[in-house]
């Protein structure tokens, strides 16, 4: 049969590793404890990197996952072993956040043959404590594509739309703010936004729903630009490249310039 899902299941392996067990415990409890377990699949990391994963008998082939280091892999209904070893392996040499390595291997489970009764679906959640808006909620990523004929590329299009709006950049990439001050200023005016900067920006970020990405008097240095709904804004062109914004054809200037105050762009 196909994996079956118990909600439950979730709320008891939570408060198992609350309670202190690992992730092989917490799993064998589970398992132990469900009279369904051979139509069950799951997979547990806990807090300290340890990971368990279970296929009952009873799950659709080709059926099965991996561990290691901070991962649980596991699938059922796929073409075939290499799909799990895709995910997995991809996962183990992809560096960067979280959620981009989980696209990485979702995309390299795909192209290795991934579900044997095609694509429609895919997610990506990922929890951190007070990484939610505002810091008042721990979804730092909840993103899906619930029928399409790409959905991993789809979840990978919205996943960057996401990072542009709510990422985080590197306290490297940052310049104070004062140092780039009266040209942010010129470049907001252009759009409407005058007054003293840090007021402009703040007003700016809000409009385009940006205000998550602001910080007190930092800018990042990364180069590139920003698209926006209300106009295509010259944020740190590289050198030779020259950028439209609100018709007006606008050189490109030294890249270091990026509005609002702390924001990652996207380099086309």
């Amino acid at each position: 049969m196909k994996t079956l899902t118990r909600i439950t299941s979730l709320l008891v392996m939570l408060s198992l590793l609350a309670g202190g067990a690992d992730a092989q415990s917490a799993l064998d409890r589970l398992v132990a404890d469900d009279d369904g377990r051979d139509q069950r699949q799951a997979g547990i990391v806990d807090a300290h990197g340890g990971s368990a994963t279970f296929t009952g008998s009873g799950c659709f082939e080709w059926a099965g996952g991996r561990t290691g280091p901070s991962y649980a892999a596991q699938g059922n209904i796929l073409a075939g072993p290499q799909v799990v070893d895709a995910l997995a392996d991809t996962f183990t040499a992809t560096e960067g956040p979280l959620a981009e390595r989980l696209l990485a291997a979702l995309a390299a489970a795909d192209a290795a043959g991934g579900d044997r009764r095609g694509r429609q679906s895919a997610c990506v959640i990922v929890r951190r404590t007070g990484g939610g808006y505002g810091g008042t909620n721990d979804i730092l990523i909840d993103l899906r594509v619930d029928d399409h004929a790409d959905p991993v590329g789809e979840l990978q299009r919205i996943y960057a739309i996401h990072d542009l709006l709510f990422g985080q950049t590197p306290e490297d990439r940052m310049i104070p703010l004062e140092e780039v001050g009266a040209e942010v200023t010129e470049r907001l005016a252009k759009l409407g936004f005058d007054g003293p900067v840090d007021e402009a920006l703040r007003a700016w970020a809000g409009r385009e729903n940006l205000e998550e990405r602001l910080r007190e008097g930092r800018i990042t240095g990364q180069p590139g630009v920003l698209s926006t709904r209300g106009a295509r804004v010259s944020l740190g062109v590289p050198d030779g490249a020259e950028l439209n914004v609100d018709g007006e054809v606008i050189p490109a200037f030294s890249p270091i310039t990026v509005a609002p105050g702390h924001f990652e762009v996207v380099v086309p």
